[in-house]
């Protein structure tokens, strides 16, 4: 089965490119390139998606089949109430539950009905689709 990291590589040797090649040809920096092809990274950001299809002259959809499956992880409702405990708590080294990396949090300042203040926890992945909803 091919990986993400054996695709993109195998592509940029096919076009006759080095990573450094890859990486000034799609505007992303060598050590990205270098973390896809070790295998560390095995969700891209969109926009690092969309620059590296075109660089590898292969389709989005193409990167996004090798990607790791992060849709297929279930989250307990116990580890979200954890996470917007944590949150709420001032802790701001939260790793996403879906593939482990840095959490962007904040405390939105909302209002009930009766114009009492309610702190709502809010965050989203910096790597993958992950976001705390309501």
């Amino acid at each position: 089965m091919e990986t993400l990291a054996s695709f993109v590589q195998k592509t940029r040797d096919n076009l006759g490119m080095s990573a450094k090649g890859l990486a000034l040809r799609a505007n992303i920096d060598l050590s990205i390139i270098e973390d896809i092809e070790a295998g560390k990274d095995l969700f891209l950001p969109v926009t690092i998606r969309q620059k590296l299809a075109k660089a590898l002259r292969c389709s989005l959809d193409d990167l996004l089949n090798l990607e790791r499956g992060y849709q297929d992880i279930v989250i307990s409702n116990d580890v979200i109430t954890a996470i917007k405990q944590q949150i709420l708590g001032g802790h701001t080294d939260i790793k996403c539950p879906k593939c482990g990396s840095q959490l962007v949090c904040r405390i939105a300042k909302m209002y009930d009905t009766e114009d009492n203040l309610v702190l709502e926890p809010k965050a989203h992945c910096s790597k993958c689709v992950f976001q705390l909803k309501d």
